[in-house]
């Protein structure tokens, strides 16, 4: 069966979302706490073995058996909406996981819950703090973590004008010398929105391209104050008080694409680059050396959107076509 999960991670101490060799990953962490929870240890015979199905159990040859013959190690593999970088976070992430319902059932044990319900709460409990599982549930037909999803929305985290970063903040927000022009760097985001190819500011992955269709981009500097009052009236400020935040929303990105818009934005709203300049290289996609991405720790995945149930599939199967202009 295939299994959406729901989960949020600070990117701060992870080399990126996708599974590498002797690297910490997002990825990699999930995957080896299913490998626990479902008791994916090799046995003697090459039977599955684990806390409830002890290595000398013998196996009548039946159906209900589980052998490694029959599922791979290596078949624990997840599918995610967005790989995000080194240092990246994600508040609200998605990705799907095909299991085989037998191996699903092993996570159960003496719980009164179903094996979906029993996996969430073994991984809730396994997954290091760094790591959250919002929720997992079963997938509707045609779901794809990637391919189904409508939009993605990603916001970058900017404390300026001199002013002190929260130390509760500090993972996530990043401090920038001097008071940035907010208005110049809403005038060359504007320019991104729309369909466009983003090759000045994006990597293509293998066999892809760099076209990408942008619904919202824009900067917006939050309330300085909460709308709470203290014993005399005084305003009270909270954790994100005076923040400057880039929200973008696109149907997908490519590789360091958000980063390094938000790079050029800076750029020009420190008065280092024009407005010009910024929709000059929106209008020739040439990657070079200005344009390369901000740091990583201030960018958050937001969201992920998908279509009604009704339409998943048919959504994946669009998407999966190479874009062109």
């Amino acid at each position: 069966m295939r299994l959406r999960i729901d989960l949020g991670y600070d990117g701060g101490a992870f080399y990126g979302w996708a599974r590498q060799p002797r690297l910490r990953t997002v990825q990699g962490e999930i995957e080896r706490a299913i490998r626990t929870v479902l008791h994916l240890n090799r046995g003697s015979g090459g039977t599955l073995a684990g806390p409830d199905i002890p290595e000398s159990a013998d196996t009548d040859g039946t159906a209900d058996d589980i052998r490694l013959d029959d599922i791979r190690l290596d078949d624990i593999h997840l599918v995610v909406a967005g790989r995000t970088d080194t240092g990246v976070h994600a508040l609200h992430q998605v990705c799907h996981l095909d299991v085989d319902e037998r191996l699903l059932a092993r996570c159960v044990g003496h719980m009164q819950v179903t094996p979906v319900e029993a996996l969430e709460r073994r991984l809730q409990r396994v997954l290091p703090d760094d790591i959250a599982i919002h929720r997992i549930s079963a997938a509707p037909d045609g779901f794809d973590a990637r391919f189904s999803a409508l939009e993605r929305t990603y916001v970058y985290r900017v404390c300026d004008d001199g002013r002190f970063v929260d130390p509760r903040t500090r993972g996530f927000v990043v401090a920038i010398d001097g008071r940035l022009d907010v208005d110049a760097m809403n005038e060359a985001a504007a320019s991104t929105i729309g369909l466009h190819d983003f090759g000045s500011f994006a990597t293509p992955n293998p066999g892809g391209t760099t076209i990408r269709e942008v619904k919202y981009a824009r900067w917006e500097r939050v309330d300085p104050h909460a709308p709470l009052h203290g014993a005399y009236g005084e305003p009270v400020p909270y954790a994100e008080s005076g923040l400057l935040c880039f929200t973008i929303v696109a149907d997908a990105f490519a590789r360091n694409m958000v980063r390094s818009l938000v790079n050029g934005c800076l750029q020009v709203g420190r008065g280092r680059k024009s407005v010009e300049w910024f929709v000059g290289k929106m209008a020739e996609p040439k990657r070079e050396g200005s344009t390369g991405p901000a740091a990583a720790k201030g960018l958050t995945l937001e969201y992920v959107a998908y279509p009604p149930d009704d339409q998943l599939a048919s959504r994946a199967q669009a998407i999966r076509a190479v874009r062109t202009l």
